[in-house]
């Protein structure tokens, strides 16, 4: 309805027009009675038409209704809509079609990424998964592909050096490396993601476990097999200038067949809302060749990783290394005794990792420590991590969307972790009180 001032003020000079028009047809009916009786009549008459005309003329100037121009035939054309037949002598118009707006496009329904959870299309998360051997000697650092990982694992190796696998399949990496040999326990813990595979050699248990699983559990990719998607750089000097990519490994992966990746095994929820995060937050995870740590920054929701007390920076992108969760494993660790025949293992300090049975662990997450057990009942099985006590116990603990840094330590490891206490602990999520063990 248009408001009344507005319409008034609209229609006034159309209603003027109009008692304009009324006054000067009066008029001219007057003139035509005194010409048609007048002696002179014919010759009044055709001055009335002139007269008529220019009237017309006025009216039309006076109505306010604007003049067409005609077309240069001098013919005024009016547009006649396409006739159809209805009944006898009668012609119907075409309807005109209805203007319709665009349709909105369709939401493309997300599902969980199966490492991370992050959400993605179901063409994405059906991606393969490639994990990645990472080295971690001094002059290995800094690395490239850490900060894109959608999970990695660092585990000690030779000589209290530990070592990293990256597992890549929500994210991409323009770089990663340098890619370092393979050992057994990473072996069982990539063979649940069913993923490519990538190293550069490795100790002979290892290798004898790729051999027999190779195209079921994982597949093979082996640096000394295929060169042309890990080349070695100049910038570095062997064994840490073994370099790769995403685009380079998902093609390896493509030519080898690796198959979709499984669902996710690990339970992920959305972070905590900022005003419900602990102000701060610290882990200290010590290794006999550095150590790892982690700042919690509340307004990312993010641990801020730090090696031997430098920031973690990718060299590959310049990014923070910065997990929204780290788990801790705690797993029985010893010599790697020689097989009947081989002599390298003692003599070279390679390690034997418990990585599959059960185990305490730590989890945190939005800020908060969750005391946890870790379980794997066999390669093929994926490591679980559930509430160690409280009203949980036994249920899987969700983990926050994001990246996932699992540090695995020897039993009787002094984790330090110190926490915050959260703002409103009405809608935090539930998690059992701290227990020792």
């Amino acid at each position: 309805m248009v408001a009344p001032m507005r319409g008034y003020a609209t229609d006034r000079p159309r209603v003027l027009a109009g008692l304009r028009g009324v006054a000067t047809r009066r008029r001219l009916a007057r003139r035509i009675r005194y010409v048609l009786t007048s002696p002179n009549g014919r010759a009044q008459l055709v001055a009335a038409i002139v007269v008529i005309v220019v009237a017309l003329l006025l009216l039309n100037s006076c109505s306010g209704t604007p003049v067409t121009p005609a077309p240069s035939s001098g013919l005024a054309t009016v547009p006649v809509a396409p006739s159809s037949p209805t009944a006898a002598g009668s012609i119907a118009a075409t309807p005109q079609p209805t203007p319709t707006s665009s349709p909105s496009p369709t939401p493309v329904p997300l599902v969980e990424a199966p490492t991370n959870g992050v959400l993605e299309t179901a063409a994405e998360a059906s991606r393969p998964v490639v994990a990645v051997m990472i080295d971690d000697a001094p002059a290995a650092r800094p690395q490239s592909g850490l900060a894109e990982a959608d999970v990695f694992f660092q585990a000690p190796a030779e000589g209290g050096i530990p070592r990293y696998m990256a597992l890549y399949q929500s994210q991409t990496a323009p770089a990663i490396g340098p890619v370092r040999s393979s050992r057994r326990y990473f072996v069982g813990w990539a063979a649940e993601w069913r993923p490519l595979y990538v190293h550069v050699g490795g100790a002979p248990n290892a290798l004898e476990a790729l051999h027999q699983e190779n195209g079921h559990l994982l597949w093979d990719g082996d640096q000394f097999a295929y060169p042309q998607y890990m080349p070695r750089i100049t910038a570095r000097v062997a064994p840490h200038n073994v370099y790769s990519s995403t685009a380079e490994l998902d093609a390896l992966a493509q030519r080898l067949g690796v198959p979709p990746a499984p669902a996710a095994a690990w339970t992920f929820a959305d972070p905590v809302p900022a005003a419900e995060r602990p102000a701060s937050g610290s882990i200290v995870v010590p290794y006999p060749a550095g150590v790892m740590s982690y700042t919690y920054d509340p307004s990312t929701d993010r641990y801020l990783r730090s090696v031997d007390g430098a920031a973690q920076v990718d060299a590959g992108t310049g990014q923070r290394v910065a997990p929204y969760d780290v788990v801790v494993l705690y797993v029985s660790i010893g010599p790697l005794l020689n097989e009947p025949g081989q002599t390298t293992n003692q003599a070279k300090g390679r390690l034997e990792v418990g990585y599959t049975g059960s185990g305490p662990a730590l989890v945190m997450r939005d800020g908060l420590e969750i005391p946890a057990t870790w379980s794997k009942a066999s390669d093929a099985a994926p490591l679980l991590l559930t509430y160690r006590g409280g009203p949980n116990a036994g249920a899987p603990i969700p983990l926050v969307r994001g990246q996932v840094a699992v540090q695995v330590v020897p039993i009787g490891t002094a984790v330090t972790v110190r926490t915050a206490p959260v703002p409103s602990v009405s809608s935090a999520p539930a998690s059992p009180a701290p227990s020792d063990w």
